[in-house]
């Protein structure tokens, strides 16, 4: 994307909505803290999933009175001022608990990817996965109908006399064999008989019903971390720690596993694969990320078995930078694409980095997320806390990258040539007051994928004021 004459301005940004504010006093149950969230593509609707397995659907409602797609709305000369407005749909169960009796594991119904697949007829199509097993769930509109008794007025069928009472006289008929007639006279029903009764169906009401169409599951050995919808609209990957399988969205009983980073001696296993995602443009290239700091660029055309990469994107280290913790901090927890697949951004503990895929020799940019916890890394060790993961994404229009980070703050950057854009905003009705940083450990449910602060059923929803669902 070229940058607007000195720069995009600095986004104006108010609280907009809350989903399932708790009340005071309520304490909150560990199955309903969020752990997966997303817009579709649209920003249309919103799927989140929790610890208990379940899957609540948003859809937004203050377009639904305008004629017309949000998108040629957009395309008009004058600003849309609609506040966004999401409402609940529908929820369902997606996983229930597990336990694998070969290997003695229990495996939780957690939710921990969400992605939205291509609609059809009007329906909403989207994946769902627990650490095992992803489901393909399809949620649409069913009528529900009744058979009433009959189609016309009961008085004038009760009208006429009963057979039994009828002045209908069959003597006079010519029979013959067989027991044909000679008469054509079928005047009689309408002359003597009740009227004829049709049931009819009708609709009482219209309710919305989740079913779940494929269930692709052991496939993996090790915790599902990736999902990721091709551009195809046919296939799409799962991730685990070392390897990544291509499935197709029809066939649940097969997959073919096209990354193995597996060694033949595990005492040799020096990185795991921590992130993979579907290139949005090209439906045979993909990305995926690793423990070690590094993205490497696949192209499915060169082999069944990408063993090899076609660019490999790493920064390489200033001398004398190293200490115990740079491996650690190093390591990639989420890549995404932007939209027009050009460059690659990517979250570790400290930073944000924006690469090009053109350019292998090191990021584009770098982003200090929070910068004043590096002195703190011996502390952040001890309680696990660095070893936190946060999520990140890109705006639509590419000038703006946005990631969590503690105490309830989100962090967004423009990344525009000459941009100095960085803005920190609490995940609460007053987005811009500032607090104190802390470096204390919350629980671990408190992180912040997709600029979104989770603490049991709620979380903040904001929006840019000039450009609704910007990431």
């Amino acid at each position: 994307a070229v940058a607007p004459v000195g720069g995009p301005q600095p986004l104006e940004w108010k609280f907009s909505q809350v989903f399932g504010e708790r009340t005071a006093g309520e304490e909150i149950q560990d199955v309903d803290i969020i752990s997966a969230i997303e817009f579709n593509r649209t920003g249309d609707h919103l799927a989140t999933g929790d610890r208990g397995g379940r899957v609540v659907l948003f859809e937004r409602t203050d377009t639904q009175d305008h004629v017309g797609h949000r998108r040629d709305l957009e395309k008009m000369d004058y600003p849309i001022n609609r506040h966004p407005l999401f409402r609940y749909k529908t929820e369902f169960q997606s996983h229930e608990p597990e336990f694998d009796y070969l290997k003695s594991l229990e495996i939780e119904e957690k939710i921990n990817k969400i992605r939205w697949c291509q609609s059809a007829y009007g329906a909403l199509s989207l994946l769902s996965t627990n650490d095992k097993t992803i489901k393909f769930w399809k949620v649409q509109e069913k009528q529900v109908k009744k058979v009433c008794d009959l189609n016309v007025d009961s008085t004038k069928s009760m009208g006429n006399d009963p057979i039994v009472g009828s002045s209908i006289s069959t003597s006079s008929k010519q029979y013959m064999a067989n027991g044909g007639c000679t008469s054509n006279d079928f005047s009689l029903l309408s002359g003597g008989l009740p009227s004829l009764r049709l049931p009819m169906v009708t609709t009482l009401e219209t309710n919305l019903m989740a079913r779940c169409r494929r269930i692709y599951s052991h496939a993996h050995d090790y915790h599902i971390n990736s999902i990721s919808n091709n551009s195809d609209g046919e296939t799409f990957i799962s991730a685990d720690d070392l390897r990544i399988n291509l499935w197709n969205l029809e066939i649940s009983n097969q997959s073919f596993n096209i990354v193995d980073v597996k060694p033949a001696n595990m005492e040799d296993l020096t990185e795991v694969i921590t992130s993979a995602e579907f290139h949005p443009i090209h439906c045979n290239m993909l990305a995926y990320s690793s423990s070690k700091g590094s993205i490497r660029l696949i192209d499915m055309r060169q082999s069944a078995l990408c063993d090899t990469h076609s660019k490999l994107f790493e920064e390489q280290e200033a001398p004398g930078s190293r200490s115990f913790f740079t491996d650690i901090i190093a390591s990639i927890s989420d890549i995404k694409f932007a939209k027009d697949g050009r460059h690659i951004l990517s979250r570790d503990y400290l930073t944000l980095k924006l690469w090009d895929i053109n350019m292998d020799s090191g990021p584009v940019a770098t982003f200090q997320v929070h910068e004043y916890l590096r002195p703190k890394l011996c502390d952040l060790y001890e309680n696990d806390s660095i070893f936190d993961k946060f999520e990140c994404c890109l705006s639509g229009d590419g000038l703006r990258v946005a990631t969590g980070s503690y105490s309830n703050l989100f962090r967004v950057f423009g990344c525009s040539e000459g941009s100095k854009e960085a803005t920190t905003l609490e995940a609460n009705k007053n987005p811009m007051r500032r607090q104190g940083l802390t470096a204390s450990r919350p629980s671990r449910s408190l992180g912040s994928p997709s600029g979104v602060v989770r603490r049991g059923m709620r979380f903040t929803l904001f929006l840019e004021s000039k450009k609704f669902e910007m990431f």
